[in-house]
């Protein structure tokens, strides 16, 4: 694709999120697909909207489908309502989403554990009309530290994200600081030092951001990346985003780790066929 320098890419790692990518298929053949097109490294939002507590013959099936695959699980979201759609988490929401989120940190810290995945994303949740922010905070501290010692117990990081506002409106975390404050917050709170920042690069620069700066200010605070382009959060080369300049502005500033891919599919066989990766040199799809 035009404006996608391919040879800073081969510099780098991708993982593919296939909660985005390759939606097509179920989700059990998603980690197969991802494999065939030359990925070595997946990442997931909770498969199971409806359930924070799925069976165990549903995460077997899963962490089966993955190991079969080959591809390694670099990513996953706990719990955190309808995604897509119009949750953006459950962890500040007070009742039931709450008891939801905190009933799914063993679970998905487990599965995370049982195939080596070693960052968790929990997503802050919604504001609700009606409920005192502060309120919503403070419980949002509280579960959060729940879920960074979870995350702990299996060797993981907690991710703390944030989204854009024009799209997540109802959602307080919409610049890189307020996210790192909430990262420091909670470290503050475990003393674990296992909370990072999620610097996904389509929410920020949808924020207006200064991304260079981001880079820079907080690359050593940042657990995972996130890559789309902007506007349309589509595949790298399909909007105007620097993000090859932007890549090396990452390593450069000492992130080693892998990219997620999470953008929105443009696929040439139609609304079912398969996503053409052909902006990303095949050595680029293998996660180190």
């Amino acid at each position: 694709m035009p404006g996608f320098d391919r040879s800073t890419a081969a510099d780098q790692r991708f993982s593919v999120n296939l909660s985005m990518l390759f939606t097509e298929l179920p989700l059990l053949e998603r980690p197969a697909a991802a494999a065939e097109a030359g990925f070595t490294a997946i990442e997931l939002w909770w498969p199971w909207t409806d359930t924070p507590t799925p069976d165990r013959s549903e995460l077997d099936a899963l962490r089966t489908a993955i190991e079969r695959a080959g591809v390694r699980l670099t990513g996953l979201n706990f719990y955190a309502g309808r995604l897509p759609g119009p949750d953006r988490g459950a962890l500040s929401v007070p009742g039931a989403e709450s008891e939801r989120f905190r009933a799914n940190l063993d679970v998905a810290a487990g599965l995370a554990g049982s195939l080596g995945c070693t960052a968790l994303n929990a997503l802050y949740g919604n504001r609700v009309d009606g409920v005192d922010p502060a309120e919503q905070d403070a419980l949002a501290l509280e579960n959060l530290t729940l879920a960074a010692r979870a995350a702990d117990r299996v060797g993981a990081v907690l991710l703390i994200e944030a989204l854009n506002a024009p799209e997540s409106p109802h959602y307080p975390l919409v610049s890189a600081p307020a996210a790192v404050d909430v990262v420091e917050k909670v470290n503050a709170a475990t003393g674990l030092g296992n909370a990072r920042f999620l610097m996904d690069l389509y929410h920020l620069a949808m924020n207006g951001e200064d991304l260079p700066a981001v880079i820079d200010r907080y690359a050593a605070l940042t657990g995972h990346v996130q890559i789309a382009d902007s506007p349309g959060r589509g595949a790298p080369g399909t909007g105007s985003l620097p993000l090859a300049e932007l890549l090396r502005r990452l390593r450069t500033a000492g992130y080693t780790g892998p990219v997620g891919l999470e953008y929105k599919p443009h696929r040439p066989g139609g609304p079912t066929g398969p996503e053409s990766f052909d902006w990303l040199p095949a050595e680029a799809r293998a996660a180190r």
